[in-house]
């Protein structure tokens, strides 16, 4: 009875998250046809058959075969997820308690989305009705420090809330030193070399002792080199920016889940399916390979460590090729979304 219940759970904790991406991206496709309306682009709005994102989106959560994967194993990552559109949600609707709340849990969590606080912070300090403008000189972005004013005061008093509680829970296990060394620190020196479905077990596994810290600091900072250059150019538009943070962290975690890593970021990217039309065939083909890959994988896992016919690099090189095929899918969806914003310059020149 036990067990159906947190099957139960896990269903609704992902249809909750899959209402908050809905949610989101009807904000995201209002904001979009008002910039629209900004560039002086009002024929294009009108011509142009826009598909609700948002719908399209929360199904892609949905009925993600990774979304269902995580709920029939009883992850944790379905809360993960909440938590983490939890904040974006808050962010999009400038709701900063509900952001910050969000933000804090979802770090508490895992760690990794911590680095969102990039796009949560342009978020508010932008109007959403600004967001999604190609060509800021015609409008500029005004930012607005107050909101993140108050996402910091909040983050803290949440932060402090969650380090009580955890403190109280933890204080006959050693206290917060000891969840700290058996958490995050756990998670940044990966010290559990067991096969997943990451890239990172088997590295440090060949690597000699030597040199591990020093490839430790390598893979964790690379994470942290791409966020401004990323949020540089992706500053206005925060919420794919978000999209891209979460497919890089999922490349780069060191104990990755299948929600995390397939089932959160393909319902963001289904936010901007309207932006990135015209360019199916370049991001669905690697999309149709991750799904190869994927049924590979479990494959090449039973005949290294069931049958014993195989060996690591079975395994190893369907995540390999997992992962090189995410980054195509990250960098053609990027590209695709840099040239729709390019393409709107350029007739918003014209119309002028």
């Amino acid at each position: 009875m036990s067990l159906r219940c947190c099957v139960f759970l896990a269903v609704v904790v992902d249809f909750v998250t899959a209402m908050l991406i809905r949610s989101t991206g009807l904000n995201l496709q209002m904001a979009y046809n008002q910039s629209l309306k900004s560039l002086g682009l009002v024929r294009l709005l009108e011509n142009s058959e826009l598909i609700l994102s948002g719908d399209i989106a929360a199904l892609v959560y949905l009925w993600n075969p990774f979304t269902i994967i995580s709920c029939v194993g009883l992850s944790t990552s379905p809360i993960e997820n909440l938590v983490i559109m939890l904040s974006l949600y808050g962010a999009c609707t400038r709701r900063v308690p509900l952001a910050a709340f969000g933000w804090v849990l979802a770090t508490h969590l895992s760690l990794y989305p911590a680095i969102l606080i990039v796009p949560v912070i342009l978020l508010l300090g932008t109007d959403i009705s600004a967001q999604g403008i190609a060509n800021q000189s015609v409008q500029p972005m005004l930012f607005s420090w107050k909101p993140v004013v108050f996402f910091t005061l909040w983050a803290c008093m949440w932060a402090f809330y969650v380090l009580v509680l955890c403190a109280i829970s933890v204080k006959q296990y050693g206290g917060l030193r000891e969840m700290f060394k058996r958490t995050y620190w756990f998670i940044l020196t990966v010290e559990d070399l067991a096969p997943n479905i990451g890239v990172l077990w088997y590295f440090f596994a060949e690597v000699f002792d030597f040199f591990r810290n020093f490839f430790l600091i390598v893979f964790h900072v690379n994470i942290l080199f791409m966020l401004l250059p990323l949020a540089i150019r992706l500053n206005h538009r925060p919420c794919f920016l978000a999209f891209v943070y979460i497919a890089i962290a999922s490349m780069l975690k060191s104990y990755p889940s299948v929600s995390w890593r397939f089932g959160l970021y393909m319902g963001l990217l289904g936010l901007f399916i309207n932006e990135l039309a015209g360019k199916y065939a370049v991001i669905f083909l690697p999309l149709l390979r991750i799904v190869g890959v994927s049924l590979l994988s479990p494959v090449m896992h039973n005949l290294w460590i069931w049958r014993g016919t195989g060996n690591a690099n079975f395994y190893f090189a369907t995540a390999m090729a997992y992962a090189c095929l995410q980054i195509i899918l990250v960098v053609e969806s990027v590209g695709a979304m840099l040239n729709h914003d390019r393409k709107l310059r350029k007739l918003s020149a014209t119309a002028a």
